[in-house]
């Protein structure tokens, strides 16, 4: 009777699955990104592949959206002439996964949305929009998006858009620990302290992949689910459930993140670079390690690696402060997300300290969507926090009310 109850529920488990797989192929149009990066050689970077197609699965969003990288190698319009913007108010927008948006159409990004809505507010001001984003990006790895590309167009203002996880993609050390890179080989501009104590700009390495650090071994089990995921559009659903996913590394014995986090810590600590990388971390490590790096600049005290990262974020804005000057263009800052929140948040005053240092005003988006009387849940995809075209509209509307009250800075 047993053998004949499990073989039922083995084939009950059979037929849920092949149903499952029926529906999301016939649902879901790809299940595999197409997103092609090109390496820029001077001053060493990378973009999208020019003109080339960019497909983006947001599993378990309801978002496949296929778009076009441009002639600069970002998912945006193509760039319009230095004639055209001369006469008007030209806004660069700079930033990560954010700017890049391949969640969206690019016809409802935000900043299209509001060179749309400043054509019929602000049409004495002849607003327009370019957007330089490329996800996995930090102000300090985004400079060659400025100086190469974006400083064309001569642009009256200058908009770096801010997301929690800057401050850890400023920093070399964090950048390894999170993603297992090695830091003297980094795919981005990043910045490192030299003999002195001095911050440096130091190119992308475009043969970085080859010195990754070493990944902890799978189980059988944890490499059979990965090669599942690439083939099976019902595994790759289930992939998109942090319970599912937490119950199958039970199962095969996966290593967690925070296991991962030490071993990579343990390495990239002896570099120079990273010494600090472990201070204050132990005995706690397991507790301090589980939940994603970024949400630790939200605690009161920070480690000295997570203090370094702000000094990092605080060179990387200062620069873009000096390029502006140099060029006669205005710097703001758009705080993105709820995480950033306003006034009285961690994040956001640290933030803030580093803005106000400089003279740089900061939006957030957050307080203005509460303003609105808005839930800004409704403005973000569901099991990750990249806005939805509602989210797009919103951070539109603040700029744009920012804009009404200080139309100086397109003068």
């Amino acid at each position: 009777m047993m053998a004949w109850n499990a073989a039922f529920i083995i084939a009950g488990l059979f037929l849920i699955a092949l149903a499952g797989e029926a529906y999301f192929r016939l649902t879901h149009p790809f299940i595999k990104d197409r997103i092609h990066n090109q390496f820029v050689e001077e001053p060493g970077h990378y973009i999208r592949k020019p003109n080339a197609q960019v497909r983006y699965a947001n599993w378990g969003n309801g978002a496949w959206v296929v778009s076009r990288a441009n002639s600069q190698g970002f998912v945006d319009r193509e760039p319009v002439s230095p004639e055209h913007v001369a006469a008007g108010c030209h806004i660069a927008f700079i930033g990560d996964s954010f700017v890049e948006a391949l969640e969206v159409p690019i016809a409802d990004k935000f900043h299209v949305r509001l060179e749309e809505m400043a054509s019929s507010e602000l049409p004495h001001l002849g607003i327009t929009t370019q957007a330089y984003g490329i996800s996995g990006t930090g102000q300090i790895n985004q400079l060659p998006f400025y100086d190469e590309y974006a400083r064309r167009l001569n642009p009256k203002l200058v908009a770096l858009v801010f997301h929690l996880n800057d401050f850890a993609n400023n920093s070399t050390a964090l950048q390894s620990l999170i993603h297992g890179l090695d830091p003297d080989r980094m795919p981005f501009v990043s910045a490192q302290r030299d003999a002195r104590g001095d911050i440096k700009l130091r190119p992308a390495d475009p043969e970085y992949r080859r010195f990754m650090l070493p990944r902890l071994p799978k189980p059988w089990t944890g490499r059979v689910w990965q090669r599942l995921i690439r083939v099976s559009h019902f595994a790759r659903w289930l992939n998109t459930s942090p319970r599912v996913t937490a119950i199958l590394s039970r199962i095969g014995g996966v290593p967690s993140a925070s296991i991962q986090y030490l071993a990579y810590a343990n390495i990239i600590a002896e570099r120079p670079c990273c010494a600090a990388l472990l201070d204050n971390w132990q005995p706690t490590i397991r507790n301090y390690l589980d939940q994603p790096i970024v949400w630790r600049f939200s605690e009161e005290r920070l480690p000295p690696a997570f203090e370094g990262a702000l000094e990092y974020t605080a060179f990387g804005i200062e620069q873009f402060k000096q390029r502006a000057d140099r060029d006669g263009a205005n710097l703001i800052i758009l705080a993105a997300t709820d995480e950033m929140g306003t006034r009285g948040d961690p994040q956001f005053d640290r933030l803030s300290a580093i803005a106000e240092a400089h003279g740089i005003p900061v939006i957030s988006q957050y307080a203005y969507i509460v303003g609105q009387g808005h839930d800004y849940q409704d403005g973000r995809f569901l099991n990750d926090a990249h806005w939805n075209a509602t989210g797009h509209q919103w951070a539109a509307e603040a700029v744009l009310e920012w804009l009404k009250e200080n139309q100086d800075v397109c003068d």
